[in-house]
């Protein structure tokens, strides 16, 4: 099963730019965040003449999250209240529109928009950390289920000094601070580890380029976008990848899209179908 997460910033501007990478790579299963789009008027149609199935949890201008699968959606719930139903800061959390989940093929996929944060000085900072705990409770709320779990998203962190472009300038600051790293390790728990790094551990693989400063043509840009699997997946996976390339098209999203492999039902499959990012 090939699992492909994306931040497109706005699914309507970018509807072209998604479709034509789908018939591309023939993904399974598509985690899209920043859908920026009321749920009446996310683009359904074009998704679905292509055979696949879609989920959505968006609100008008902000946030949005979505699933676009080959497989059935079962099981969906939205929000941290889809698991938290009693947690009245989840209810409260769950107000803008960053968090939805589904079985696809007896895994349960997590597709989490994290808040930027804005500043360290800024009120939004204090909301991420929250949301970030709130994030925790939801995940060993899941864990209680002993489902595959594979969480993913665009987390706006850097979780080491490896994943920016320029550490010794950006560690400390917003989406670089201890309180965030640490409240995503604490989320994640013992058991979810990064599928990227099970593969990849150097420096200067970017997920994230800022449209500001040039930062694209210089090529200076963050590890944001995180999968995460549990054990029993980890095992299974065979490859994760940014697909740097989508950053580089005209008018394209500030994110590139983060793909997983895993021998999942069909582990028979030979690694020709596999395809190579340029």
């Amino acid at each position: 099963m090939r699992i492909a997460s994306w931040n497109v910033n706005s699914v309507r501007t970018r509807l072209d730019h998604v479709l034509a990478w789908l018939d591309r790579t023939d993904v399974d299963l598509l985690a899209l965040q920043e859908t920026k789009v009321d749920d009446p008027l996310f683009p359904l149609e074009p998704f679905q003449s292509r055979g696949y199935e879609v989920s959505i949890y968006g609100q008008k201008s902000y946030n949005g999250v979505a699933l676009i699968s080959r497989h059935p959606l079962e099981d969906v719930r939205v929000g941290f209240s889809g698991e938290l139903q009693n947690d009245a800061a989840a209810i409260e959390l769950s107000e803008q529109k960053r968090v939805i989940s589904a079985l696809v093929d007896g895994i349960r996929v997590v597709d989490l928009y994290v808040p930027n944060g804005s500043s360290l000085t800024s009120e939004k900072y204090g909301y991420k950390l929250a949301w970030l705990g709130c994030l925790e409770r939801y995940l060993r709320q899941l864990e209680t289920r002993d489902e595959p779990l594979c969480v993913v998203g665009d987390f706006n962190i850097g979780p080491e000094e490896r994943d920016l472009h320029d550490p010794g300038r950006l560690t400390g600051g917003i989406m670089a601070t201890d309180a965030e790293r640490n409240a995503l390790t604490q989320a994640l728990g013992a058991d979810l580890k990064d599928a990227f790094r099970l593969f990849e551990s150097g420096t200067d693989h970017w997920s994230w380029w800022d449209y500001r400063s040039g930062a694209w043509n210089r090529d200076a840009g963050w590890r944001i976008d995180h999968i995460y699997l549990s054990s029993d997946l980890q095992e299974l996976a065979r490859s994760c990848n940014i697909d740097k390339q989508e950053r580089g098209r005209e008018q394209p999203s500030d994110h590139a899209p983060v793909v997983v492999d895993l021998a999942w039902e069909d582990d028979d499959e030979s690694d020709e179908d596999s395809f190579a990012f340029q």
